[in-house]
Protein backbone atom coordinates (compact mmCIF):
# COMPACT_ATOMS: atom_id res chain seq x y z
CA UNK A 1 0.00 0.00 0.00
CA UNK A 2 1.15 3.61 -0.98
CA UNK A 3 0.70 5.06 2.74
CA UNK A 4 2.67 2.22 4.36
CA UNK A 5 5.48 3.44 2.06
CA UNK A 6 5.04 6.79 2.68
CA UNK A 7 5.12 5.85 6.34
CA UNK A 8 8.64 3.51 5.43
CA UNK A 9 10.23 6.63 4.02
CA UNK A 10 9.37 9.36 6.92
CA UNK A 11 10.40 6.28 9.47
CA UNK A 12 13.88 5.71 7.55
CA UNK A 13 14.67 9.50 7.79
CA UNK A 14 13.75 10.32 11.38
CA UNK A 15 15.86 7.23 12.60
CA UNK A 16 19.02 7.70 10.00
CA UNK A 17 18.65 11.44 8.85
CA UNK A 18 20.86 12.01 6.10
CA UNK A 19 23.05 14.77 6.18
CA UNK A 20 22.58 15.22 9.36
CA UNK A 21 25.87 16.89 11.09
CA UNK A 22 27.42 20.42 11.04
CA UNK A 23 29.26 22.03 8.17
CA UNK A 24 32.42 23.92 8.73
CA UNK A 25 32.55 25.41 5.53
CA UNK A 26 28.78 26.65 5.11
CA UNK A 27 28.14 30.28 3.81
CA UNK A 28 24.68 30.32 4.61
CA UNK A 29 22.90 29.12 8.15
CA UNK A 30 19.66 29.44 9.79
CA UNK A 31 17.97 28.52 13.18
CA UNK A 32 14.12 27.21 13.32
CA UNK A 33 12.52 26.46 16.39
CA UNK A 34 8.91 24.69 16.98
CA UNK A 35 7.18 25.48 20.19
CA UNK A 36 4.38 23.45 19.67
CA UNK A 37 6.38 20.63 19.49
CA UNK A 38 9.72 20.98 20.99
CA UNK A 39 11.59 21.01 17.35
CA UNK A 40 14.41 22.84 16.93
CA UNK A 41 16.96 22.92 13.99
CA UNK A 42 20.50 24.62 12.71
CA UNK A 43 20.50 24.34 8.87
CA UNK A 44 23.84 24.84 6.98
CA UNK A 45 23.85 25.31 3.30
CA UNK A 46 26.97 25.81 0.80
CA UNK A 47 25.99 28.15 -1.61
CA UNK A 48 28.50 28.81 -4.92
CA UNK A 49 27.25 31.20 -7.45
CA UNK A 50 23.96 30.80 -7.09
CA UNK A 51 23.68 26.83 -6.45
CA UNK A 52 23.22 24.98 -3.68
CA UNK A 53 26.12 22.83 -3.76
CA UNK A 54 25.56 20.92 -0.14
CA UNK A 55 22.92 21.25 2.39
CA UNK A 56 23.21 19.83 5.99
CA UNK A 57 21.48 20.06 9.49
CA UNK A 58 21.54 19.49 12.93
CA UNK A 59 18.89 19.43 15.68
CA UNK A 60 16.22 17.43 18.09
CA UNK A 61 12.99 17.07 16.53
CA UNK A 62 10.21 14.62 16.12
CA UNK A 63 9.94 11.89 13.02
CA UNK A 64 7.99 14.32 11.13
CA UNK A 65 10.36 17.33 11.26
CA UNK A 66 13.68 15.52 11.93
CA UNK A 67 12.20 13.20 7.93
CA UNK A 68 11.34 16.44 6.57
CA UNK A 69 15.02 18.28 7.34
CA UNK A 70 16.69 14.87 5.95
CA UNK A 71 14.73 14.73 2.83
CA UNK A 72 14.91 18.40 2.13
CA UNK A 73 18.76 18.06 2.72
CA UNK A 74 18.61 15.37 -0.13
CA UNK A 75 16.46 17.65 -2.50
CA UNK A 76 18.43 20.94 -2.37
CA UNK A 77 21.99 19.99 -3.82
CA UNK A 78 22.41 21.23 -7.27
CA UNK A 79 19.59 23.05 -7.17
CA UNK A 80 19.65 26.95 -8.22
CA UNK A 81 18.54 29.48 -5.18
CA UNK A 82 15.07 29.99 -7.40
CA UNK A 83 14.39 26.29 -7.68
CA UNK A 84 14.87 25.64 -4.09
CA UNK A 85 12.27 28.56 -3.37
CA UNK A 86 9.59 26.52 -5.93
CA UNK A 87 10.35 23.64 -4.42
CA UNK A 88 9.73 25.54 -0.92
CA UNK A 89 6.12 26.62 -2.69
CA UNK A 90 5.58 23.21 -4.02
CA UNK A 91 5.85 21.56 -0.58
CA UNK A 92 4.08 23.95 1.46
CA UNK A 93 1.51 23.72 -1.05
CA UNK A 94 0.99 19.62 -1.10
CA UNK A 95 0.58 20.25 2.62
CA UNK A 96 -1.71 23.14 2.95
CA UNK A 97 -4.03 22.87 -0.38
CA UNK A 98 -6.29 19.96 -1.36
CA UNK A 99 -4.51 20.32 -5.13
CA UNK A 100 -3.08 16.86 -6.54
CA UNK A 101 0.28 15.63 -5.75
CA UNK A 102 3.02 16.88 -7.95
CA UNK A 103 5.07 14.45 -8.85
CA UNK A 104 8.18 17.40 -9.61
CA UNK A 105 8.41 16.84 -5.50
CA UNK A 106 10.12 13.47 -5.80
CA UNK A 107 10.54 11.76 -2.62
CA UNK A 108 9.04 15.27 -0.84
CA UNK A 109 5.19 13.40 -2.02
CA UNK A 110 5.40 11.17 1.07
CA UNK A 111 4.35 14.23 3.46
CA UNK A 112 1.48 14.32 1.53
CA UNK A 113 -0.86 12.40 4.50
CA UNK A 114 0.37 15.09 6.77
CA UNK A 115 -1.80 17.97 5.73
CA UNK A 116 -5.14 15.65 7.12
CA UNK A 117 -3.15 16.65 10.55
CA UNK A 118 -2.97 20.41 10.91
CA UNK A 119 -0.73 20.45 14.15
CA UNK A 120 1.81 18.27 12.14
CA UNK A 121 2.04 20.42 9.38
CA UNK A 122 3.99 22.89 11.87
CA UNK A 123 6.64 20.09 11.80
CA UNK A 124 6.87 19.17 8.02
CA UNK A 125 7.54 22.92 7.26
CA UNK A 126 9.45 23.82 9.75
CA UNK A 127 13.14 23.03 7.92
CA UNK A 128 11.94 24.53 4.60
CA UNK A 129 10.84 28.17 6.89
CA UNK A 130 14.46 27.79 7.74
CA UNK A 131 15.71 27.10 4.43
CA UNK A 132 14.06 30.59 3.29
CA UNK A 133 15.69 32.57 6.04
CA UNK A 134 19.24 30.44 5.12
CA UNK A 135 18.40 32.01 1.21
CA UNK A 136 17.93 35.37 2.44
CA UNK A 137 20.58 35.33 4.60
CA UNK A 138 18.25 36.35 8.07
CA UNK A 139 20.08 36.64 11.41
CA UNK A 140 16.92 36.17 13.42
CA UNK A 141 15.79 32.82 14.28
CA UNK A 142 12.77 31.08 12.20
CA UNK A 143 10.03 30.10 14.53
CA UNK A 144 6.67 28.13 13.39
CA UNK A 145 4.65 30.32 15.84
Amino acid sequence: MVDDLYQEIIIDHSKRPRNFHDMEDANRKAEGYNPLCGDKLKLYLRIEGDMVKDASFVGAGCAISTASASLMTESLKGKSRAEALKLLDRFHELLTTDSPVSQELGKLVVFCGVRDYPARVKCATLAWHTLKSALENKEEPVTTE
